[in-house]
């Protein structure tokens, strides 16, 4: 079978490291992909749609795995779907629950999905008073895709009032920002919790908890995510049970209803607060990294786990994880949130990667021989292990064996599971 992975980053690189332990794989293609996915497979320069389903039907690609948000807000899958293609992901129309926090919030509603109380709007007067109901902090978010940064944790109401207002004038997130949802700010753990789903049937995968700010300690601004480990031991049976219950099965039968079925990956953000879980937001695509901890755990082969999800017969395969946890940590470049940094030559020691460890590419590129860091977030140093501690040491010691200029990363990814 050959496979084309829509994407870029480290996520997309874990996707194709689990296609090439799959011996019922043949060819992998990128598009665009990264420097470092041409060890795994071939990189495509064609970035319009139309052109890009045109070249899977040339190249006899079976099945095409969408890794990043924004093909499917923008509709690539009904596109490749109305020329007969096999590909894995949601509908532009189903997509909405993750391009518009307006749309998600009002679903979750619509359904009776627990989630925190919320206001959306795109009028600072209403925004203003109901930022007046709520006690600090307050959460202020974008309405459309902001790559995971769209999120402001206000400390008083000044501030939730102050970020409501950027957003509003189109100064902090643009055309993203011109709507936005404020509401009230739920005190707990957070879980990412993945359900691979045909539209009818799903599977919930192991657990993971991500950790989204910068600095060790949980300090320093949002980011798209600076490690991740999988399974946590903070979810247990019953947790997961309720989540199912009262979050994925309900959102999967809500959208059928409402004629926009859901196929593909359902990423819930859960907040547990006092053993019950709220829903914080949907994605529509794995997250990244966590994706890079799942699919290192993944023991079902690729291309069935993915092909039939795709193709409606979910139900003939039931996914298989290793016992295992697999921790992942960052690295990111020296300016990493805030600004492009300097192309940088990486150096990973000689026997770095092993079993228990082995990177993921992200913001890498080419200099002829080199690999660079070409700056955002660069790697995910993924490490395996028979409990978290273990899998943790295994990620960091690979860290270590990583040399590029200006390179940072938390050092106490996965701390809540080991207090």
């Amino acid at each position: 079978m050959n496979v084309l992975i829509i994407g870029s980053g480290a996520r997309e690189y874990a996707l194709g490291l689990a296609f090439t332990k799959d011996r019922n794989c043949d060819k992998i293609y990128f598009a665009p992909g990264n420097g470092a996915t041409t060890k795994l497979g071939e990189n495509l320069a064609i970035t319009d749609y139309d052109q890009l389903s045109d070249f899977a039907i040339s190249n006899q690609v079976e099945l095409t795995v969408v890794g990043s948000e924004e093909p499917l807000t923008k509709g690539i899958v009904d596109l490749f779907r109305a020329k007969n293609l096999t590909i894995f992901g949601p509908t532009q129309a189903a997509a909405r629950l993750e391009g518009s926090k307006s749309f998600m919030k009002n679903f979750l509603a619509r359904h009776k999905i627990p989630t925190a109380r919320y206001t959306e709007t795109d009028d600072p007067k209403v925004a203003a008073d109901f930022i007046e109901t709520l006690n600090a902090p307050i959460v202020v978010k974008a309405d459309g895709l902001c790559a995971g940064k769209g999120v402001i944790i206000a400390q008083t109401r000044e501030d939730a009032r102050a970020a409501a207002s950027d957003m509003l004038s189109g100064e902090s997130f643009g055309s993203a920002g011109r709507r936005v949802v404020i509401e009230e700010f739920l005190d707990g753990f957070e879980l990412s919790v993945f359900a691979i789903t045909d539209g009818e049937s799903f599977v919930t995968l192991p657990a993971c908890q991500d950790h989204k700010r910068l600095l060790t300690g949980d300090l320093g601004p949002n980011t798209g995510g600076m490690g991740a480990y999988a399974p946590t031991p903070l979810a247990n049976s019953l947790l997961i049970k309720k989540i199912e219950d009262r979050v994925i099965a309900p959102t999967i039968a809500g959208m059928k209803s409402e004629g926009t079925p859901f196929e593909g990956v359902l990423f819930c953000g859960i907040m547990v607060v006092r053993g019950e879980p709220y829903t914080l937001e949907f994605n529509v695509r794995f997250g990244d990294p966590e994706c890079e901890e799942l699919m290192a755990l993944l023991e079902t082969p690729a291309t069935e786990l993915f092909f039939k999800a795709a193709s409606g017969r979910l139900g003939e395969v039931t996914p298989r994880f290793s016992a295992k946890t697999a921790v992942g940590v960052v690295i990111a470049s020296r300016s990493y949130p805030y600004n492009t940094s300097k192309p940088a030559p990486i150096v990973v020691e000689d026997g770095a990667e092993n079993e228990n460890a082995h990177i993921a590419y992200a913001g890498v590129t080419n200099d002829g021989d080199r690999l660079m860091a070409s700056g955002g977030r660069v790697m995910v140093c993924v490490g395996l292990g028979d409990s978290v501690a273990t899998a943790r040491n295994n990620a960091y010691d690979l860290v270590k064996k990583v040399h590029f200029d200006g390179m940072q990363f938390r050092e106490d990814i996965a701390y809540q599971a080991l207090i």
